[in-house]
Formats: C-alpha cells, sequence, structure tokens
C-alpha cells in the first residue's frame, strides 16, 4: 500500500506530524473498506483483483517502495464495521475543470489519482469510462483530484491535466496520459512533452503551455494535493463514491455495485 511522504509532492508544503484522529479514521475507513472489497466475491470466492506488481499491494494501490507487498492471494483478516464512516469532499462547482457529469447529479464520486501510479491507469482504462457513462445519463458527478506521489513527473502531469482541463478537454488529457491503461515514461512527461501531447489533441498549445505554468493552476492542484493530505488519501487510486471510501482499483463490478446503491437510496 502506498503511503505519501512529506517531501513526496515539490508543490506540498510541510505539514505539521500530529495528525487529527478524524483523518486517521478516515484512512482506517479506507483500508478496511478495501480489503472487504477485495476480500470475497458474490460467490464466496476470492474477489478479483488488478495483476500486482513488484511495486504494488495487493489492494490495487501503488506503493513507490514497494513495501507491504504479501502477494495477491495472501489471506486478510478483517473486522467488518457496522456503518462504514462517510466523507463528503464533493465541491459541485460548475467551474471545475476536472469534472464530469452534472453539478446536481444525484451521486458523486470523487477520484485521487496519480499519473505515474499504474492502479490508477489500470481504473481509467477499465472502469473509468463505465463512470463517465452514468455521468453522461445525469447520474453521477465524477470530481477528479490528480494529486503526486512520486514526485515531479506526477506534479507536471498533474498541472497538465488542469490545463487541458481549463480548454474543456480534461477527460481527454487524462486518459492520454494513460494510453491502453498504461502509465507513460517519465520522459514522457516533460514540459516539452506535455506540451506537444496538447498540440496534439488538437488544444491551443501556447495556452496550454501559458496555464501550465501559470500561479492560478499551480494554486488549484497543490488544493487537490492538500485535500488527499488532509483526508489521509496516502494511496493511489483512492476513491469516495456517495461519501463512502474505496481503496485500490477494485473491479468495475465494485463500482457499478456502488453507484446502483447509492441511486436507489437517493430515490
Amino acid at each position: 500500500m502506498s503511503r505519501r511522504r512529506p517531501s513526496a509532492s515539490p508543490l506540498a508544503t510541510r505539514r505539521s506530524l500530529l495528525i487529527p484522529a478524524g483523518i486517521l479514521l478516515v484512512a482506517i475507513a479506507l483500508l478496511v473498506v478495501s480489503i472487504m472489497m477485495t476480500g470475497r466475491d458474490d460467490d464466496g470466492g476470492p474477489a478479483a483483483t488488478p495483476p500486482v506488481t513488484d511495486q504494488g499491494g495487493q489492494d490495487g494501490t501503488q506503493t513507490p517502495d514497494g513495501a507491504g507487498d504479501q502477494g495477491a492471494d495472501a489471506p486478510a483478516e478483517v473486522v467488518v464495521p457496522e456503518a462504514p464512516q462517510t466523507l463528503d469532499m464533493s465541491r459541485r462547482s460548475p467551474e471545475d475543470p476536472l469534472a464530469v457529469g452534472p453539478v446536481d447529479a444525484p451521486v458523486t464520486l470523487v477520484v485521487y489519482s496519480d499519473y505515474q501510479c499504474p492502479f490508477c491507469a489500470s481504473w481509467a482504462a477499465d472502469t473509468g469510462p463505465v463512470m463517465a457513462e452514468y455521468a453522461a445519463e445525469g447520474d453521477l458527478r465524477i470530481e477528479y483530484r490528480d494529486i503526486a506521489i512520486f514526485g515531479e513527473e506526477s506534479q507536471r502531469a498533474a498541472l497538465a491535466a488542469y490545463a487541458a482541463g481549463l480548454q474543456g478537454r480534461y477527460l481527454d488529457y487524462h486518459e492520454a496520459l494513460f494510453p491502453d491503461g498504461e502509465t507513460r515514461p517519465a520522459g514522457e512527461l516533460s514540459e516539452s512533452a506535455l506540451v506537444d501531447l496538447a498540440a496534439e489533441l488538437g488544444l491551443d498549445a501556447d495556452r496550454f503551455a501559458a496555464d501550465l505554468g501559470s500561479p492560478e493552476v499551480t494554486e488549484a492542484v497543490q488544493r487537490n494535493f492538500d485535500e488527499a493530505d488532509e483526508i489521509g488519501a496516502f494511496s493511489t487510486p483512492a476513491f469516495l463514491l456517495a461519501e463512502r471510501p474505496i481503496l485500490g482499483a477494485q473491479p468495475t463490478e465494485v463500482f457499478v455495485g456502488a453507484v446502483e446503491a447509492a441511486l436507489q437510496d437517493a430515490g
């Protein structure tokens, strides 16, 4: 399981080592819900999980140093809470350039993701399009929060995706950063390469380059980094679906089931 290190993001400011109890509870809730969803499928057998790499954990999150990898078949024992903690971090702002779906959709999905995380790439390719269908139907509001736990390349990619969003092309650029469900090599996340990618997608490259280095974009992306720190989203990908935490690139069926249940609850 990945853990955000204090110096992981060049944009991130130093924080106090005293973490409020509420943040710890959210982090625990993320872990517990993840284990609940990876432990069994509907037939009582082991649930399907994304392939485990030598840098990833069995919960479908990416680990910078590979710590905590116990193998995909490692058993997990967990005490299931009666009611998983909820947390509403949705903004529902019509000005949000990283959001997909109507502002007043009955269900929200907040996505914390890193552009160098292979599990994030897997989720973007396999589950992202299905969630986008719910958004297109007006049932789901998806709010992306691109963060950087893997350093400068992740930071630049997050800035670039936001700059693309200012031209109404966030999702196109987001998908291009995860070609065929894979991450791009670090060399393809240089500033010049990111500008070239924008031009290939038909964006205004001059405006994109200016936005990429602007204080406004830096501040907006920093806000997303800070938010992830504040709620204890130390692993990627991490999600809040209908205000309930899900950790890791769980199978698409997990997200579909959660959306359908939330829609039913919303009436």
